[in-house]
């Protein structure tokens, strides 16, 4: 949505982890727009038992795929079509933008993704609102 005139309207990006078993996310915030991102391709600590139980908001998980350099390649290659779109956006006074990652099950790869987003955004005053639709499924320890 967008108001024109004198109005400055704040943008708020909606970020959202998924897992491709579910299909893509709906883009329900009015013009049907945005980023997905498919996190399949970065190495996944899912494979790995000791982060079965654990997902992309724990330390151990946060730790693996940030010391993997091609993560942080690939995190800066799609941020920076975000940041993009984001001046463009709020020059444009839009309100809204859906940016989404996916990975194989949505919960490890794609929350870190999800995450390290918000934080990179919040970090330039932009507003940012997270979820994780798999996070009722995620296993418990």
């Amino acid at each position: 949505m967008r108001q024109f005139g004198s109005a400055k309207l704040k943008l708020t990006v909606r970020i959202q982890s998924f897992s491709y078993k579910g299909g893509v996310p709906v883009d329900d915030g009015g013009h049907g727009g945005g980023y997905v991102f498919d996190c399949r391709c970065l190495p996944n600590p899912g494979r790995q038992a000791e982060f079965k139980t654990q997902s992309g908001l724990d330390g151990p998980v946060i730790a693996y795929l940030s010391k993997e350099e091609n993560v942080d390649r690939w995190a800066r290659s799609a941020f920076s079509l975000v940041d993009q779109a984001v001046e463009d956006y709020g020059r444009r006074n839009f309100t809204d933008l859906l940016v989404a990652f996916g990975c194989t099950g949505g919960q490890h790869r794609s929350v870190y993704m999800a995450e390290r987003l918000a934080k990179h955004l919040r970090d330039q005053g932009v507003s940012a609102v997270v979820s994780h639709r798999e996070k009722p499924r995620w296993p418990k320890a």
